[in-house]
């Protein structure tokens, strides 16, 4: 969905995601029902030296007004939340690249995440321990608010319980969520980073079911989507963590193919012996000495078998591919690859371009490495 950036802070971007839009009124409309406004009031009238009277927040609009306050500060909450991690992100030098706030809460993109077990603590811990701060913050401002602002008083109070919910919730360790890099970073101390991944990604993965059975039979949609959110997150985490410690070491100069080419002015049929001889589905086209590009099997099957003998590679090369630079790592140059939407890559040493390498390639440097590993 479509995020609408709406400021800066620390020159992070802060954008609101399409789905937070449609969900405010929502959570509004839900923060001011009868029976939340009864509820929060119990618990407000336990950290506050008054008393307040649910039926006050009934009368014309007051029950809307603390909805909408509630669901926007919730959402502030969110933000310094993430903001605490960014903080201590920057400590690290660990620059944040967005904060997104989202249906289900907020996210803060880094452009790399710690690999020490020490910064992954320290990042994760500091989005909970910074809620808890501004709960202390809201309760402190709510003792010396007095009964005559009604609406101020419960705004306060509801922001410092859900800010202490939100560093709770955060803190359980369902991996991706804060709690569960805790644990990846605690188990990371003693194993490799990759294992410890795996094992939190498991962790989190059964806290994913049970939010979604819990969600299912109490028909609180907001945990299934929150149950979903985590599998699916802990799921492609693990994996990413697997495919980058697997390509670790590697560059796009030892997968990329330099030798086979055929020139551009061959045709079909010489290419399907090329393809053939050198059992690969794309190959590098020259142009004298130069190489202009990539022709792959698939261009190669959108001709007619009889028109090989008249089609030249010229008409099927593809020209237009990202380049990597030979020296880049391998598991970043897939990211890129990825992000380009391609499964050919030209491969450039000092702005010439020497091979090109293909999802093949790195698909076959990890079943190697995968199957020279100890079980």
């Amino acid at each position: 969905m479509r995020n609408l950036t709406i400021g800066r802070i620390w020159d992070i971007p802060i954008r609101l995601n399409v789905s937070l839009l449609v969900f405010l009124p929502i959570l509004a409309w839900l923060l001011g029902s009868g029976t939340q406004i009864a509820l929060y009031a119990g618990m407000i009238n336990g950290i506050w030296p008054g008393s307040l009277d649910p039926a006050t927040f009934q009368v014309g609009a007051r029950s809307w007004t603390i909805g909408v306050l509630g669901a926007l500060g919730l959402f502030v909450s969110v933000a310094i939340h993430e903001l605490g991690h960014s903080w201590a992100a920057l400590r690290y030098g660990i620059k944040t690249e967005s904060i997104t706030l989202w249906l289900l809460g907020g996210l803060a993109s880094f452009e790399e995440m710690p690999k020490e077990w020490q910064r992954e603590f320290w990042i994760a811990l500091a989005g909970p321990v910074t809620s808890l701060l501004l709960a202390g913050a809201f309760a402190a401002a709510l003792q010396v608010t007095p009964a005559s602002l009604p609406i101020v008083v419960f705004t306060l109070g509801l922001l410092a319980i859900v800010n202490v919910v939100l560093a709770v919730f955060n803190m359980l360790p369902a991996f991706p969520m804060d709690g569960g890099r805790v644990l990846r970073a605690l188990l990371a101390r003693s194993r490799p980073y990759a294992s410890a991944t795996r094992i939190a990604a498991r962790v989190g993965s059964i806290f994913a079911i049970l939010f979604v059975v819990v969600g299912v039979f109490a028909f609180e949609i907001i945990m299934v989507l929150v149950g979903l959110f985590i599998y699916t997150a802990a799921t492609s985490e693990s994996r990413t963590v697997v495919l980058e410690d697997l390509l670790d070491g590697i560059t796009v100069r030892s997968l990329a193919s330099t030798d086979a080419s055929v020139d551009d002015d061959e045709t079909a049929d010489a290419l399907l012996d090329h393809l053939l001889a050198e059992r690969r589905t794309d190959v590098l086209v020259r142009d004298g000495d130069a190489i202009v590009g990539v022709v792959t099997a698939s261009a190669l099957r959108e001709v007619a078998p009889e028109d090989y003998a008249t089609t030249t590679v010229d008409a099927l090369v593809t020209r237009d591919l990202p380049r990597l630079d030979a020296d880049l790592g391998a598991f970043p140059a897939l990211i890129a690859m990825n992000q380009a939407g391609s499964e050919v890559a030209l491969v450039e040493e000092r702005g010439d371009v020497i091979g090109a390498i293909s999802r093949s390639d790195f698909s076959a440097a990890m079943e190697l490495r995968r199957g020279s590993r100890p079980v």
